[in-house]
């Protein structure tokens, strides 16, 4: 797991300089037992100076990438149940389905040189899942907050990674300027931290701006201990990841381990909306970004888990049990005697009641919304009358359940002849019986009395 290098301490992606202050525990990929690495590097590209490389390839193969706004309307849970940083937010983002190559043009929008970006298949245990990392080649300057995020602002990234990144990065040296006492225009990100958060912040907003999702997140882990910097020594956490960490909840996770970067922490804190244990919601896709230090305990690695919210999960469920449907439509440029009609030809279709309501549509247009309820079977066959019956373009479906009596039907023989009587029974209270009033109209008709007599004469029989 990385972070950046900021002012007093460092956090990078382990590369071999000479400021660099081994301390994090939080690199990208699980030794296994024996201390080996279970790497399965990608094909490496040539670098060329002056671009960001990437060396990727085969990661990404093992899965139909996501397309742009694939979390629209769905919940993104970062279940950072071993801290996060940015280089594994980028990874499981990436194994998850975000194509790496928004990571790679977000992070070439902004006109660095001297690193590449490298992409490779990990394993955690019997997990599998992808690493990332910043390799850089050359020396790079230290960069003051003000001229990173005018470099952000000058950059040609789209517009709503450009504002998270932003954000992210204000967050960060908000922490920074904080905890040093300092201005925030003279908060300093020390060469490769700086690169190397420059990477992982753009990177992340860059993911999370393609996948456009409502971000959830769990509680964070806080590790114990101290690190050594370029000022010192500071306590874990660090002093920058709790001030970025303000409202966010928290726990001890009784490890001797910088789990949460300040990088992390900043992200984190920017894109979750709110942060529960494990959201309500119906899991699709998961990824897995992981870190280099086994850790005692628990997997060092970030899952990142895309579903549907319950609400979503719970009509589809609903939809598979309905047993029908109401189907609906809007009209507002039909007569009455259109819209019965219509509701004839749904009864006669095969629906098992149909019925009109006023209603008021845009601008004020009195209007009838035209229902019909049929079993599944029917749906179909029913939606095609509506839009044949109907001035209504498009009919909506609904699936239902219904709590029904048992019903059976009986003939009684009366002195206006034989009457089918309709019987609904069940654990309901009384049984409802009702004489099939169609065949009572017919049966005064012919007898030449009022309807009311024959209804009665029917239930009289059915009585005896």
């Amino acid at each position: 797991m990385s972070s950046e290098r900021i002012f007093a301490h460092g956090h990078g992606h382990d590369h071999d300089h000479d400021h660099h202050h081994d301390h994090h525990d939080h690199h990208h990929h699980e030794p296994n037992e024996d201390g080996a690495d279970h790497h399965e590097h990608g094909h490496a590209h040539p670098h060329a100076e002056g671009r960001a490389v990437v060396l990727a390839g085969a990661p990404e193969a093992h899965r139909v990438p996501l397309p742009a706004h694939a979390g629209a309307g769905k919940i993104l849970y970062l279940d950072a149940f071993s801290g996060i940083a940015g280089d594994m937010t980028i990874a499981a983002l990436v194994d998850l389905g975000v194509p790496f190559q928004v990571v790679e043009q977000s992070v070439s929008a902004l006109g660095l040189t001297g690193f590449a970006l490298e992409l490779k298949r990990a394993r955690g245990g019997a997990i599998g899942g992808t690493k990332f990392d910043v390799v850089v080649s050359s020396a790079q300057p230290d960069r003051r907050y003000r001229a990173i995020d005018e470099l952000l602002v000058a950059s040609s990234l789209h517009g709503g990674v450009k504002t998270l990144a932003r954000a992210m990065f204000r967050r960060l040296a908000e922490a920074e300027s904080e905890v040093h006492r300092i201005a925030l225009d003279e908060v300093a990100f020390h060469e490769v931290g700086a690169v190397d958060a420059i990477v992982d912040i753009v990177g992340a907003a860059a993911c999370f701006d393609y996948l456009g999702a409502h971000v959830v997140a769990s509680a964070l882990p806080m590790g114990r201990g101290s690190v050594r910097c370029q000022h010192g020594i500071l306590p874990l956490p660090a002093p920058a990841t709790v001030a970025c960490l303000r409202g966010v909840p928290t726990f001890d996770a009784g490890l001797e381990a910088e789990l949460v970067t300040p990088t992390g922490a900043a992200i984190v804190a920017t894109v979750a909306r709110e942060f529960v244990a494990w959201p309500r919601f119906a899991p699709e896709r998961i990824g897995w970004g992981f870190g280099t230090r086994g850790l005692p305990d628990r997997l060092n690695a970030l899952r990142v888990v895309l579903g549907s919210p319950e609400a979503k999960a719970e009509l589809a469920a609903q939809a598979a049990e309905a047993s029908h449907v109401v189907l609906e439509a809007n009209v507002d440029d039909m007569s009455g005697e259109l819209a019965a009609h219509a509701l004839q030809a749904s009864l006669e279709s095969g629906a098992l009641d149909a019925w009109a309501t006023p209603i008021v549509m845009k601008k004020g247009r009195p209007a009838l919304l035209i229902s019909v309820i049929a079993e599944r079977g029917a749906e179909h066959r029913l939606a095609e009358v509506l839009l044949r019956e109907t001035h209504s373009i498009g009919v909506r479906h609904t699936p239902v359940s219904r709590t029904e009596r048992p019903r059976r039907t009986q003939d009684v023989t009366t002195e206006y002849g034989v009457i089918p009587i309709k019987i609904s029974e069940g654990p309901f209270g009384p049984a409802r019986i009702k004489p099939e009033f169609d065949a009572c109209a017919q049966a005064a008709r012919a007898a030449g009395v009022p309807v009311g007599v024959v209804l009665a004469a029917a239930l009289a029989a059915y009585a005896r």
